[in-house]
């Protein structure tokens, strides 16, 4: 799941990732169960880019399968090879074996399907109605429009159309002098390739082949359940003044204020506070020094008086006054704290943003997370009303156990002098 980060083996943080991914399935799957119900999957789109999808797969299995195939190298080839590329008195290493195994590998694919590329269509009759790809014609073209007979198939304008004219406008940009009408039969003769090579993947069987059963049921279900939410978020689509009351409404959800990069010494007293501040101020004194030497904060001397980021309204009143006034690499203070007396130095600067709706990233900030909130709403009314779901915690549970055994295991292995595990 983008942005969502796993945490190490064995980690009490890794739970609550588990619980967040297995959310995040449980609601694709609801989306998934209503638009099913909803007739989502009986959608002309739908059903046009699932055929589009399982062609692909068929055309490139049959591809991987019959055209490629599996070939072997010989001893003799490999050696051959060899002498051939590499210096007199070079030495043939298992490394260097594997590589030039591999390099024959390639070359004997690429023959061996340039040849079968050329000899696909020897026992199938193709006809192409050339008057009826011209880019002229588009206009008045309907969708009906034949461009290929291919067996007993035909392909025609509307099945195709947004890949042909995909094709010529693509050479058009890439070199102005490249003739479009060119393009557009280049496209179609590899669109008469792909259905020759479903064609005979559906007659040898590939259809009912594992893995492309596999690919085609997996991209069922997530275009289904894609197609499903982009419909839900289009119904959702809120007008300016919806958005903008939203806005308002959640203002510090959205609003990250000005925050400031701190670097800090802390002493006993005033006196001390202003001797050292005159010191760094003249030159003959850097804040680090100063951290290092008479700051009492902790870790002073390691992290050397550098606090980090801080926002505005999260340190005591004095001190954050002090901090968001100052400019950067100007000294501020002494100011007391129960802690003692600071001298601070603000390091750099984050401006505060999403202030104005009005502004583009603000605005689109604040659509997303509405949008968001809107369909998790949505999904949780499935859940609670539509249908039901539910939880094997307690395999949940033992599923975490047995991954924290073995990590415990392999942690008690790692300490034995000379073990695998350490290594």
């Amino acid at each position: 799941v983008v942005g969502l980060s796993v945490p190490a083996l064995g980690t009490p943080e890794r739970d609550t990732v588990r619980i967040t991914l297995l959310d995040k399935f449980i609601s694709a799957n609801l989306l998934y169960l209503d638009a099913l119900k909803q007739g989502v999957d009986k959608d002309p789109l739908y059903q046009q880019e699932v055929t589009r999808f399982s062609d692909a797969i068929l055309a490139g299995r049959y591809r991987d399968l019959k055209l490629a195939g599996e070939m072997a190298v010989t001893e003799e080839q490999i050696q051959a090879a060899f002498k051939e590329k590499a210096a007199p008195d070079a030495e043939l290493t298992d490394e260097m074996r594997l590589q030039v195994e591999s390099s024959l590998h390639k070359e004997q694919r690429k023959a061996r399907m340039a040849a079968e590329q050329r000899a696909l269509r020897d026992d199938v009759e193709v006809k192409v109605y050339e008057d009826n790809l011209y880019a002229a014609g588009d206009a008045e073209r309907t969708d009906s429009t034949p461009l290929a007979e291919v067996g007993a198939e035909t392909l025609t304008w509307g099945q195709i159309k947004d890949r042909i004219i995909a094709a010529g406008k693509g050479a058009t940009m890439a070199d102005p002098l490249a003739m479009e009408d060119e393009a557009r039969r280049a496209a179609l003769e590899r669109e008469i390739d792909l259905r020759i090579m479903v064609q005979k993947a559906r007659a040898d069987g590939l259809e009912a082949d594992p893995l492309v059963q596999r690919r085609l049921t997996e991209y069922r279900k997530t275009r289904l359940i894609n197609l499903h939410r982009e419909r839900l978020v289009a119904d959702m689509e809120p007008g300016d003044e919806v958005l903008k009351a939203y806005y308002e409404e959640n203002r510090n959800r959205f609003v990250l204020p000005e925050t400031r990069k701190v670097q800090m010494v802390v002493v006993e007293t005033e006196a001390e506070a202003e001797d050292l501040k005159g010191k760094i101020e003249s030159g003959d004194m850097t804040m680090y020094l100063a951290a290092r030497d008479h700051s009492i904060a902790a870790n002073a001397k390691q992290d050397l008086g550098e606090v980090g980021w801080v926002n505005q309204g999260e340190v005591v009143p004095a001190l954050d006054e002090a901090i968001f006034t100052l400019g950067p690499g100007e000294v501020g203070g002494p100011v007391e704290t129960p802690a003692g007396w600071h001298l601070v130095v603000v390091q750099d600067v984050k401006d505060a943003e999403y202030t104005d709706f009005d502004d583009e990233a603000t605005r689109k900030l604040v659509r997303r997370r509405y949008l968001d909130e809107r369909l998790n709403a949505y999904t949780v009314e499935l859940r609670k009303n539509e249908f039901t779901v539910e939880v094997y915690e307690e395999r949940m549970i033992q599923l975490a156990q047995r991954e924290a055994d073995m990590v415990k295991t392999l942690s008690e292995k790692a300490q034995q002098p000379g073990s695998v595990t350490e290594e």
